[in-house]
């Protein structure tokens, strides 16, 4: 049996930052990770406050000495293929976090990984944990199994579940709560040698809007490949019986004319990939001894590029939590209330914005006609400053749109127990 202050679960970008912010303050932290690096993953747009969380554990320097591709700006495409103006990020602010990246994630998860190891955080990989360990209704640690099939066991007064659409914790107790209005299912691949524009608008994300109330993405990565996927409802996407995803794609793609006209002369890399009914939350954050973060927790529709940012903001978030809870000695769910009403009210927001993206009678120009001042606003939000209150933001837009109410769930499992000692 091994003994450690924390316990990790999942080496993806929540699990790491929290791990560089523990074991920078002399924590001695093991990570689980059931997969072996490299390993694959989508989701490669960052936004530019990725930066913040990104500068926190000791990553700027390294990701501008990388290769991957500088991202300054979003752009959306109607159906007709018409094109907007390109929305760059230093137009609306000077600070660094307007240049950001495309990243391919096999190499992005393992440099996030690495730094946490010259923190002297410990990994354990691939390594998969199994079990969660109580005592007293307190989580105590893990028991998992080794790639040879040793079984382990470790003890540590904290655990963080990282362990992404895994939902380690989520799946067993049952605590997974879809978001009723954004069923949606993806379906995706790759392209070598697809059209790409020049200049600044290089690595730009192209958003491009689709019938059926669904959406393109087209991500420039380096080496000359782009990511691109359609994301719609699942009744659109199946409309004609058909399973096929490359066959679903194909038609996709050749309804959407800048789409088409973008993949035209590029290679396509590999079969579709699909995943579908991807935004949920967890019903509860915390209990005592075990905190979420990162998709572990939540995942939300990925049409603002949202999932990385907060996946890195909540495993810093998370690791400060952790950190505090230890110092005070006290690892009860209670200590996570600012951890994750912080986290929700960023969720929310974004939650909101995709709610407006996906109602058919809203458009972003009828409501900058009426309230131009809130330009800026909608402009923070999306590029993930989630700070503001974004009240007036959300009231202007619920006349042109459904704006949802909160969601309950993500908070701590409080229960009547004294406080959990951290040691």
């Amino acid at each position: 049996m091994g003994v450690c202050d924390v316990i990790i679960i999942g080496a993806g970008p929540a699990g790491t930052s929290a791990a560089a912010v523990l074991a920078e303050r002399g924590r001695r932290v093991i990570i689980l990770e059931k997969d072996s690096f490299p390993r694959y993953r989508v989701g490669e747009s960052l936004i530019p406050y990725c930066w913040f969380p990104l500068n926190r554990i000791g990553m700027i320097d390294k990701l501008k000495a990388s290769a991957f591709t500088k991202k300054y700006s979003v752009q959306f495409v109607g159906k007709s293929g018409r094109v907007s103006q390109p929305f760059y990020f230093f137009q609306h602010t000077e600070h660094d976090c307007s240049t950001t990246w495309q990243v391919v994630r096999s190499e992005f998860d393992r440099m996030l990984l690495d730094n946490a190891v010259e923190k002297d955080a410990e990994v354990m990989m691939p390594a998969a944990a199994k079990r969660l360990l109580y005592e007293d209704d307190r989580v105590v640690g893990v028991q998992g199994v080794l790639e040879d099939g040793k079984p382990f066991e470790l003890r540590a007064p904290m655990t963080i579940d990282a362990s992404g659409r895994d939902l380690f914790a989520v799946k067993a107790h049952d605590w997974r709560v879809d978001d009723p209005q954004l069923r949606k299912v993806a379906v995706w691949t790759y392209y070598q040698g697809a059209r790409r524009d020049t200049g600044l608008d290089e690595g730009a994300t192209t958003v491009a809007y689709i019938p059926g109330n669904g959406w393109f993405w087209y991500i420039p990565l380096p080496e000359d490949k782009v990511s691109v996927g359609v994301v719609a409802e699942r009744d659109y996407l199946y409309r004609e019986g058909k399973g096929d995803p490359d066959a679903i794609f194909d038609r996709e793609v050749a309804n959407q004319p800048w789409v088409r006209e973008h993949l035209t002369g590029g290679t396509k890399l590999g079969p579709c990939r699909v995943t579908g009914d991807y935004s949920y939350r967890s019903k509860y954050s915390a209990t005592d001894g075990l905190v979420l973060t990162g998709d572990a927790l939540a995942f939300l529709d990925p049409v603002f590029s949202s999932g990385v940012f907060l996946a890195l903001q909540s495993g810093v978030l998370a690791g400060e939590a952790v950190e505090a809870a230890l110092a005070a000695g006290d690892v009860s769910a209670e200590r996570f209330n600012d951890y994750s009403e912080h986290l929700c009210s960023g969720i929310e927001a974004m939650r909101k914005l995709v709610y407006a993206f996906y109602d058919e009678a809203f458009r972003f120009s009828d409501l900058f006609k009426k309230y131009p001042d809130l330009r800026p606003d909608l402009t923070d939000c999306l590029i993930g400053n989630l700070e503001k209150d974004f009240d007036p933001l959300f009231s202007a837009i619920a006349e042109f749109a459904q704006v949802p109410s909160a969601l309950p769930h993500g908070r701590p499992r409080v229960t009547s127990r004294t406080p959990a000692g951290g040691g």
